[in-house]
């Protein structure tokens, strides 16, 4: 035996602890800010990788009902070649013709119904349990509340989840699909969240024809891994002007290397060398930003979240002169979305309570 590491993760893990990302927010004033975001931001976009082809969307309406005062539909778009997605859409039954209204993406965190949870389809024990369980029907609740929202399932969730398909059934056993395809992604130079954020954009492309929607007044919003997107789409995508990042928080070093929180879908190759994840949701700033942190969440701790992770969003967003369009919500619950402040954070993003 000898009393030097030879352990990898043991190597890793200190790595991790002792690291301190290249362009972690220092600054104080705006012109620092403004240096700082400019520096970071395309490096950030870089990690991606190879963004996916623009195909055009061919959009197909699948189906059509009312339910819970609401229009829904469910419509399929192309995104990439050879690749679509199933599209939820909401509006209010109510909505008066020529009206437009604001639109929000309704993005889903890890779980086996995809978009389907988020706008509350309970069409099984099974789904109205997992609804219910993260109280997490934001689709739904703020069509309801006047909205436009929509969503789709991410690469390897719900109606894109490889795991139903047969042929592939050995090669998900046991194994998290999620770092499967970041394996194939990252070897054609690109990533899942490159591929995400791209659908996700194209969808978004669509939505902005429809007769109903504003397309200037767009937010996105999203639980966990859906806080990851909602992240991701507020920086990649311009025309989202406000966030709402629910229970998806804390330094990289302990979601990461600690508590195992990460997964092939949400990191790009080299992004803890470039930033820890209060700068990467830092580099929304000044759009209106809601950070919503359970106390109760065993995902992602308080400990970890409150006093390492919101607190250096707040030094920066002050720093960029934008310290009012930063909002928290710390509620008593959970790995859940808190929905105390949503509702109110969109309405003054868009305006409309003026």
């Amino acid at each position: 035996m000898t009393d030097r590491n030879i352990d990898p993760f043991t190597y890793y893990d200190q790595m991790g602890a002792s690291h301190r990302p290249r362009h972690a927010f220092a600054g104080k004033t705006r012109p620092q800010f403004d240096r700082w975001k400019r520096a970071l931001r395309p490096k950030v976009l870089a990690s991606l990788g190879r963004m996916p082809e623009k195909v055009p969307p061919k959009p197909k309406l699948l189906a059509q009902w009312r339910q819970d005062g609401l229009v829904k539909q469910r419509w399929v778009i192309d995104v990439q070649p050879n690749l679509s997605a199933i599209v939820l859409l909401y509006r209010p039954a109510d909505l008066p013709k020529h009206e437009r209204r604001p639109a929000i993406l309704c993005c889903h965190g890890h779980g086996p119904f995809g978009k389907d949870a988020v706008m509350g389809l309970r069409s099984s024990p099974n789904r109205a349990a997992n609804i219910d369980d993260f109280n997490y029907d934001y689709g739904l609740r703020m069509a309801q509340a006047g909205f436009i929202t929509y969503a789709l399932d991410w690469l390897g969730f719900g109606e894109r989840d490889s795991r139903c398909n047969p042929h592939y059934k050995d090669l998900f056993a046991d194994r998290d699909p999620c770092n499967i395809h970041y394996l194939m992604a990252t070897m054609l130079g690109t990533t899942v969240l490159a591929g995400n954020c791209h659908d996700a954009s194209r969808v978004t492309d669509w939505v902005c024809t429809l007769p109903f929607v504003d397309r200037k007044q767009l937010g996105v919003m999203g639980l966990s891994y859906g806080g990851t997107m909602t992240t991701w789409m507020m920086l990649t995508d311009h025309r989202f002007v406000a966030g709402d990042i629910i229970c998806y928080a804390g330094p990289f070093h302990d979601i990461a290397f600690r508590i195992y929180n990460i997964c092939g879908s949400q990191i790009t190759p080299g992004l803890f060398e470039l930033c820890d994840l209060p700068d990467l949701q830092g580099l929304i700033a000044p759009k209106p930003l809601l950070i919503e942190l359970g106390i109760q969440d065993t995902t992602f701790h308080i400990d970890y979240t409150l006093n390492d992770h919101f607190d250096k969003i707040k030094r920066i967003y002050k720093a960029a002169g934008a310290a009012e369009s930063l909002d928290l919500d710390l509620f008593a619950g959970g790995h859940a979305w808190g929905g105390n402040k949503s509702l109110a954070f969109f309405r003054s993003a868009f305006g409309l309570d003026r």
